[in-house]
């Protein structure tokens, strides 16, 4: 509960902050053209605009209820990749030293010294031994189907947030066509309008067409390697799972034998 409080939070954070730098925006704009300053009057040429006020700008020209859909779908995006990144570094565990303490306690205390040890670890590899030294007295072979069994568990829960990244990667580039179609059609209505076809008006109306395009291509992008990211992320982490769950069985197969 709290981590989707915390991901609320920082949604609603980035929202209002881009809501305010597009507001001041806009109104440092309407003072400056009501009010030129001597050196925008005394200039042969424009100042170079920041690379912050030529996003700002594209914002702006391609259409602000086309782009604001792309920028939550980005903010969103990056929300919840930032988040799993988080989580699935936390879930890394030494594997190594965790088999060789459950050894060691199993040799000194036995089962109940060994989950002592696994429930004080955290990370899907360590609860995943906590439900498999459960069933340590049942026999070998509940232990091994318990750890499959909470294996399922635990890479589901890796896997969480995952699809909601994968739809913003659709989403993102889709809104960006769905904004350049529309503002397709505006371009041809102005056509019509103007009774003219001008390459100025034609070159108006396609350049903010596809600002909307470019937007939804640069969410589905950044999205897309975070993605990627992510699922390597997670393979390695079952991979490991995995390993660790077979050196587990051989541990207590051992410690079974040496009594």
């Amino acid at each position: 509960m709290k981590k989707h409080f915390a991901l609320l939070a920082f949604v609603g954070i980035m929202l209002c902050g881009a809501y305010a730098t597009f507001a001041q925006g806009d109104s440092t704009a309407a003072a400056s053209t009501a009010q030129p300053t001597v050196t925008e009057v005394a200039a042969d040429q424009p100042a170079e605009a920041s690379f912050h006020q030529m996003v700002k700008e594209k914002f702006i020209e391609g259409g602000v209820p086309f782009m604001w859909p792309i920028l939550i779908c980005m903010i969103l995006g990056l929300a919840i990749a930032i988040e799993r990144i988080i989580v699935l570094n936390m879930a890394t565990t030494n594997t190594k030293k965790l088999l060789t303490q459950i050894e060691d306690a199993l040799a000194k205390g036995g089962v109940e010294a060994a989950k002592n040890v696994t429930k004080n670890t955290k990370g899907p590899v360590a609860s995943i031994f906590t439900q498999g030294l459960m069933r340590a007295s049942e026999g070998v072979d509940m232990v091994e189907k318990s750890v499959v069994s909470y294996g399922g568990v635990e890479m589901g829960k890796l896997e969480s947030g995952l699809i909601w990244i994968s739809l913003f990667i659709s989403l993102g580039p889709m809104l960006g066509f769905f904004g350049t179609v529309v503002g397709m059609v505006q371009a041809f209505d102005a056509i019509e309008a103007a009774g003219d076809i001008s390459p100025q008006v034609v070159a108006g109306g396609m350049k903010v067409a596809l600002i909307t395009t470019v937007g939804g291509l640069i969410v589905g992008m950044v999205l897309q390697v975070l993605y990627n990211y992510l699922v390597s992320k997670i393979d390695g982490l079952v991979n490991t799972m995995e390993d660790a769950s077979i050196s587990l069985i051989d541990i207590l197969v051992k410690h079974k034998l040496s009594k």
